[in-house]
């Protein structure tokens, strides 16, 4: 067993990108809200620092991989087969 799936089967019960995903798809627009004021808050303290730009970038493309490129199935367990659309 790795860490990551030792931690979730405690902390949440099943992999934290697929909460996260039900929490974007519940609550859209109190996400796009705070994602936004991190960035504000981000620009705002890090504007002069090249930092900055990779952590803006690190954001996105994280934020693309949780969200985006698969069909998002509501509380979708772990593991093939379980919680999946049927085809």
């Amino acid at each position: 067993m790795n860490w990551y799936r030792a931690l979730w089967s405690k902390l949440g019960g099943r992999p934290w990108t697929y909460i996260l995903r039900d929490a974007w798809h519940k609550l859209e627009g109190i996400w796009i809200i705070g994602l936004v004021a991190a960035g504000a808050v981000m620009g705002h303290w890090f504007w002069e620092l090249s930092l900055w730009f990779l952590l803006v970038f690190a954001l996105g493309y994280i934020a693309g991989h949780l969200f985006w490129g698969k069909d998002y199935v509501p509380d979708q367990k772990d593991g093939p087969g379980e919680g999946q659309p049927e085809p």
